[in-house]
């Protein structure tokens, strides 16, 4: 014996829509990439030394998009990187001169005189994500990204 119910459908339906509502959950709308907000430029190699930065910490939301542009004085080498935070979002781009360079990931930025690069993201994870110059954080060459 087997019976058909047309009450199931709409069960599943109710559900759903209540364990939404609980949740909080939000949905946007449109494309998430555009229009990024423009962070203060990084500069990197300040002062007599060359081991100042201009900028420590950056403050982020998740699910916006930022465009941030990287500089380098030319008067230390700085092989820029961010590994927990380069895991932690989606990369649009990096523009360099007049090319732009598309890719999933990033490892780091080589800067081995004066030049910059402008990353283009949208954080996805919220967090606290360290950024330095390899081997030239403990000289004070480091920040952090905080995302919520």
């Amino acid at each position: 014996m087997t019976y058909r119910t047309t009450a199931a459908p709409l069960v599943r339906t109710l559900v759903a829509a209540a364990l939404l509502a609980v949740s909080g959950t939000a949905f946007a709308a449109g494309d998430l990439t555009l229009k990024p907000t423009e962070l203060k430029p990084l500069k990197v190699g300040l002062g007599d030394a060359g081991y100042g930065v201009s900028e420590k910490t950056y403050n982020l939301e998740t699910g916006k998009a930022y465009s941030l542009e990287i500089s380098s004085t030319g008067k230390k080498e700085c092989a820029w990187q961010a590994p927990a935070f380069f895991q932690s979002i989606f990369l649009r781009k990096v523009e360099v001169e007049e090319v732009e360079i598309k890719a999933i990931g990033l490892t780091e930025i080589e800067m081995e005189q004066e030049g910059e690069a402008e990353l283009f993201f949208v954080p996805l994870k919220p967090g606290t994500y360290p950024w330095f110059c390899k081997g030239m954080d403990e000289r004070g060459m480091k920040g952090e990204f905080v995302v919520k």
